[in-house]
């Protein structure tokens, strides 16, 4: 267990409420997760808290994502990070680590490890991590007492750590399900049933939990029938946007004569079919309209994780689109996103899922005040948030042809739009700048868990970096 930042005075104890954090994924982890996070914990801290953050190393992400130190920047000073050495040996790539049994048997030594990892805890790939999770909390607790606990899945072997403190301790606790576990986000059923392994864990640890924490209307509803009695404890917390992600949106005139620049920022985490279907509606476009014809389309985010890093079949779809006016760029750092959404005329907003989905880069994409091209199912999450904006070409789901006319409808809505259509976007985005969704919530279990409000500060207008914001 390793100290990332200085250990706050033990003077502090007992004059600001201490609050453990199990978020697995904090910066410097190039993770989606990752903003809401720091966020997370830089509101806590703005609201008169001490706060310690359980991570897993460094190594950990260089050997899966990659890191991004740029997101370290904003996290408060005050924050103390726990470094867990915890790593997932299934990513390791150095074949002169491998076991005998694994270089004889690749396919035979991942069930073998799936299963043993799951011994500990039901879940896949995470579960052996269990015992040095609530190793950690109880160490933790013993050297600083914590008021609160709050764990963010997945992984959601967090929750036996959540627990143990609990049951050992007593210490209130809260969920940030974000996607929620026992539903099936994708194919939006039931992922297992309330008397599965899964099931009842998931079932304890809620019975006892303060809140709990869901990114967007469908999946709380979800968690408030199928646990009709908490259902007063489960709240929508949306993820958001950071301020200083967007570009200059003012006096832009693209040049239709050069042609556009489409972008698509995030992780490409749909299957190859997806990413065929919106490669094919770009070139029909292409084909059809002169404009799109004289534009390029720049894909930028990770690309699998591990040994498949940029090294799969949708690498292979995108240099063979290259003939498209399509190129790859590799994940953007978190200093230079403002400088790659000022770069780009309109975006194209690639996403899985349906209703139980939203996506945090929604947000990101709706704010920046240019056209946002949507190719995901119609009944998606994404299609409620971005209703009314301006310049949303709106959702037609993923036939290549339609998507063909919103790639051209995009391109008309990027030469006609004025600065009044750009700042309404943003205007309409607003409500989901980050601090303005994460704030209330912290402080709704700073009441619950300290009702006086000792020592909370004011914090709905709370930055990122815990300065007060106008």
């Amino acid at each position: 267990m390793t100290n990332r930042t200085v250990p706050l005075p033990r003077s502090h104890s007992g004059k600001r409420p201490h609050a453990i954090y199990l978020a697995i994924g904090f910066p410097p982890a190039a993770k989606s997760s990752a903003y809401r996070l720091r966020e997370t914990a830089n509101q806590f801290v703005a609201q008169g808290w001490d706060v310690t953050v359980i991570t897993i190393f460094q190594q950990a992400w260089e050997r899966e994502y990659g890191l991004d130190h740029t997101l370290s920047e904003k996290v408060d000073p005050r924050v103390r990070v726990v470094e867990l050495p915890l790593i997932r040996e299934d990513l390791e790539t150095d074949i002169r680590a491998f076991s005998e049994e694994r270089s004889l048997d690749p396919a035979g030594w991942i069930k073998r490890l799936r299963k043993r990892e799951q011994q500990a805890f039901p879940e896949p790939v995470f579960g052996g991590w269990r015992y040095e999770l609530e190793k950690a909390v109880l160490r933790l607790h013993r050297e600083h007492p914590a008021d609160l606990l709050l764990a963010s899945c997945a992984p959601y072997v967090n929750l036996a750590a959540t627990w143990k403190l609990w049951e050992e301790h007593k210490v209130p606790y809260a969920v940030d399900f974000r996607d929620g576990w026992s539903l099936d986000v994708i194919g939006g059923g039931e992922a297992f049933t309330r008397d599965s392994v899964s099931g009842r864990w998931e079932s304890k640890v809620l019975e006892q939990a303060l809140a709990v924490w869901c990114v967007n209307d469908p999946i709380a509803g979800f968690y408030q029938e199928r646990y009709p009695h908490l259902a007063e404890r489960v709240h929508v917390v949306r993820n958001g946007y950071d301020e200083d992600s967007l570009p200059d949106i003012s006096g832009r005139s693209p040049d239709p004569m050069a042609g556009l620049t489409f972008g698509y920022l995030g992780s490409v985490n749909f299957s190859p079919a997806f990413l065929e279907s919106v490669l094919e509606a770009w070139r029909i476009a292409r084909r059809d309209d002169p404009l799109l014809a004289r534009s390029r389309f720049e894909v930028r985010g990770h690309i699998g994780a591990g040994a498949a890093r940029e090294a799969n079949r949708h690498m292979d779809l995108l240099k063979e689109a290259a003939v498209d006016g399509v190129s790859f760029g590799g994940p953007v750092p978190k200093a230079e996103l403002a400088a790659t959404y000022g770069s780009w005329d309109a975006l194209v907003l690639m996403l899985v899922g349906g209703r139980f989905v939203t996506s945090g880069k929604v947000y990101e994409f709706m704010a920046s005040g240019l056209p946002v091209l949507s190719a995901h199912d119609v009944d998606h999450d994404a299609s409620n948030v971005l209703a009314g904006h301006p310049l949303w070409t709106g959702a037609v789901g993923l036939d290549p042809h339609r998507l063909a006319g919103s790639f051209v409808e995009a391109g008309r809505l990027a030469l006609k739009a004025t600065d009044a259509d750009r700042a309404a976007a943003r205007e309409l985005a607003r409500r989901f700048a980050r601090p303005a969704v994460l704030a209330p919530a912290v402080r709704r279990l700073t009441e619950l868990v300290r009702p006086t409000g000792a020592g909370a500060a004011t914090p709905a207008t709370t930055s990122s970096t815990g300065d007060a914001r106008p």
